[in-house]
């Protein structure tokens, strides 16, 4: 059986394992993407406000971007330990680049007639990003957030390593084994997951924007 590429009859027998890697690895994906969100907003905000810090935040948030993943957990498992809260730290900081490059791009595109139309209407700056610059950058800013959402799908199969996983716990287990059924599993259910993120961030997107189709149907 073994000598199969993929036996099925080993999948179908582990269908509750299944779902709970799925869960898993979801919840890793949606809680990183999320804080990464907030906390690009937040850095977005000062950039925008202050732009001499646009600069030194993209230099922070590009070299966490650039390290190795395995060489972060490594250096973050002495200090936090295996689980939940290492794999949220570690993802958490490759989505950042991501998201402030796309949160400044989008907002810096909004048209200067409508941001002065906000000021004249008495909108505070806070008010203004929060309720104009953000909404009118959503394409921009959902584009950011499915690279990122994508990324993190790829990078959670690793938190295997740490106790978390996923469907890396899968591939991990096959590694070890030396049996190809469950690294071709988590392999394939990764990249399905990412496919339906994706593909969810998009209606996500057409739902925020009816603004844009109008535009495209005139």
């Amino acid at each position: 059986m073994r000598d199969e590429l993929v036996s099925w009859s080993w999948i179908s027998e582990r269908w509750d394992q299944v779902w709970e890697a799925t869960l898993n690895h979801l919840q890793l994906t949606v809680v990183a993407v999320g804080i990464g969100l907030l906390i690009a907003i937040a850095l977005s905000a000062v950039a925008l406000a202050w732009r001499p810090a646009y600069a030194p935040i993209t230099w922070v948030t590009g070299f966490l971007y650039t390290i190795p993943s395995l060489a972060l957990f490594s250096f973050l498992v002495p200090i936090l330990g295996l689980g939940f809260v290492t794999a949220q730290v570690a993802l958490v900081s490759y989505t950042l680049l991501i998201l402030v490059r796309n949160i400044v791009a989008g907002v810096d595109g909004v048209p200067a007639a409508v941001k002065e139309a906000a000021d004249g209407m008495g909108y505070t700056p806070l008010r203004r990003f929060v309720a104009v610059d953000l909404r009118l950058a959503t394409p921009t800013i959902v584009a950011g957030i499915r690279i990122a959402a994508v990324t993190v799908v790829g990078l959670v199969t690793i938190t295997a390593l740490i106790g978390e996983g996923g469907y890396g716990v899968f591939i991990l287990d096959g590694l070890r084994r030396r049996f190809s059924t469950p690294i071709v599993l988590g392999t394939v259910l990764s990249v399905l997951l990412a496919v339906a993120i994706d593909i969810a961030l998009v209606l996500v997107e057409r739902a925020l924007t009816p603004w844009a189709r109008r535009g495209v149907r005139h």
